[in-house]
């Protein structure tokens, strides 16, 4: 297995390149601290100190993610972010904040943020909540992942991010691409709800399970709608993943 030099997985790219993320944080310290943290991932990484010289940066970077603090001396971050989707639309973006309301959460998502971390935050938190994204973006891939996943009659190929059930193509959103293949590379398999989170969402929900029973109902109504169900719920347990008996 390929791994940085932290022991987690490598990600790249899909085409093998590194990945690049664009650190905004107006504490020269701090965004030094984060850059050298993601660096340590193998990934390409430039800092910015305010929303200007952020946006100046993205044109030049066109980064894959963005890891973005809420408070900036010339602007405010969901400014930046609603700009930053005028360079590159699909980028994900981790807003880093000091506030904890949970007006400022909805804020952030609102503004198409895809994550957000209240400070002080630990680098490890940050790393994992961004590989998680990018993830689920569909912008990475793990060196040693096989390009295609196969259970009964549930096909996905994941260098075209296609899944098929009986020839049928399934739409799905990028997390809950990332739940089915956990669940496909596990057939069979009792998976609990905490082992789902620390591997689709890549850190502690701080106990919000609910989250992990949301999307598998997403999945059953377009894995499963009209078909014999895959997806099973065993109580007190997990869930699993099973072809259907011919």
């Amino acid at each position: 297995m390929n791994t940085t030099r932290s022991g987690r997985p490598a990600l790249t790219r899909p085409d093998g390149t590194p990945l690049r993320v664009l650190v905004v944080d107006d504490d020269p310290d701090l965004a030094e601290v984060l850059s050298g943290a993601l660096r340590y991932e193998g990934w390409q990484v430039r800092s910015a100190g305010d929303g200007a010289s952020a946006l100046a940066e993205a044109r030049e970077l066109m980064p894959d993610a963005v890891v973005l603090d809420v408070m900036l001396p010339d602007t405010d971050g969901f400014a930046v972010l609603r700009s930053l989707h005028t360079v590159k639309p699909d980028v994900c973006v981790l807003f880093l904040t000091a506030r904890d309301a949970v007006e400022d959460r909805i804020a952030g998502i609102t503004a198409g943020g895809d994550d957000y971390v209240t400070k002080p935050f630990s680098l490890e938190e940050v790393v994992a909540r961004v590989r998680g994204l990018l993830r689920r973006a569909g912008m990475a891939r793990q060196l040693d992942e096989g390009p295609r996943l196969t259970v009964g009659d549930l096909v996905m190929d994941e260098e075209a991010r296609e899944v098929t059930r009986a020839g049928e193509l399934i739409e799905l959103s990028p997390t809950e691409f990332e739940l089915l293949r956990f669940l496909m590379r596990n057939p069979r398999r009792v998976l609990s709800k905490t082992q789902i989170l620390d591997r689709v969402w890549s850190y502690d929900f701080g106990g919000r399970a609910h989250v992990v029973e949301l999307y598998i109902s997403y999945l059953r109504k377009k894995v499963d709608a009209g078909r014999e169900p895959m997806i099973h719920t065993v109580r007190g347990a997990g869930y699993v993943l099973k072809p259907v008996a011919s």
